[in-house]
């Protein structure tokens, strides 16, 4: 996979202030001109004082979602690297996915089997990283849901999740290597609500089912050694269909 990085445009704004004084007085009568009143040392002293307002700091402009560290809930279609993968010989079609955002949530639908969604997030690269998503099936109780690290050049890392609660570590570079995998009776399984977690720091890999880490977590790897890219979350098809998940929300923080 090819890492991008998402264009920003910006909008500017001008602000443009006209000032305009004049003097007139009725016709062949001068008017003397009236001189302000000298001020009392009282005025004087309330004068040199800054008003509360001046001597409050200004604020900050809030921190826009997106930067290093943050939590995507999907107002809104943040524009990430999309692809596809698909692995049933040519039989299922990666343009039948259907993704729509709505009501603050990214709504994948999948009629065709074994096809597998990626969405990455390519405004930072990282080493030690914690990723995190909270999903909710409505659809078939056979799908599964990964979270993936230090996407580069190089490869990647993918921990993923089924619904029956089988999970696989893979590193994925040239194809995708099993480091490992387990069950785990953690998940929430049929039309319910499942948070996971994914932690990739130094050559440790670390992996939670709704806030419980999982057996043969952390993972310690000295074979692949990826070091560091971007992260993201995958929504696949496997043999059951049509598969539809809904993504509440993605956070990316320190491990």
């Amino acid at each position: 996979m090819k890492t991008f990085r998402p264009f920003l445009f910006m909008a500017g704004m001008v602000l443009i202030v006209s000032l305009a004084c004049g003097a007139f007085s009725p016709s062949g009568t001068e008017t003397p001109p009236t001189l302000p009143p000298i001020p009392t040392r009282e005025e004087q002293q309330q004068e040199e004082q800054p008003t509360e307002q001046q001597q409050q700091p200004q604020e900050e402009p809030p921190v826009q979602s997106g930067g290093a560290f943050f939590t995507e809930e999907f107002d809104s279609d943040p524009q990430w690297y999309y692809e596809v993968i698909e692995d049933n010989g040519g039989k299922s079609d990666p343009e039948n996915i259907s993704i729509s955002f709505d009501d603050s949530l990214m709504i994948f639908e999948i009629p065709d089997p074994f096809l597998y969604a990626y969405y990455i997030y390519e405004g930072h690269e990282y080493e030690d990283v914690r990723v995190e998503v909270k999903v909710e099936n409505r659809g078939v109780n056979s799908q599964q849901v990964s979270l993936v690290c230090r996407v580069g050049d190089d490869g990647w890392y993918e921990w993923a999740v089924q619904s029956d609660g089988l999970w696989y570590l893979f590193a994925v570079s040239g194809g995708f290597s099993r480091l490992t995998n387990g069950g785990s009776n953690d998940i929430n399984q049929g039309k319910d609500v499942n948070e996971y977690a994914l932690e990739c720091k130094g050559d440790e890999i670390s992996f939670f089912i709704n806030g419980q880490e999982q057996k043969g977590s952390p993972y310690i790897d000295r074979e692949y050694g990826l070091r560091t890219g971007n992260v993201g979350f995958s929504i696949s098809s496997l043999r059951a269909v049509p598969v539809k998940i809904e993504v509440d929300r993605f956070t990316v923080s320190e491990p």
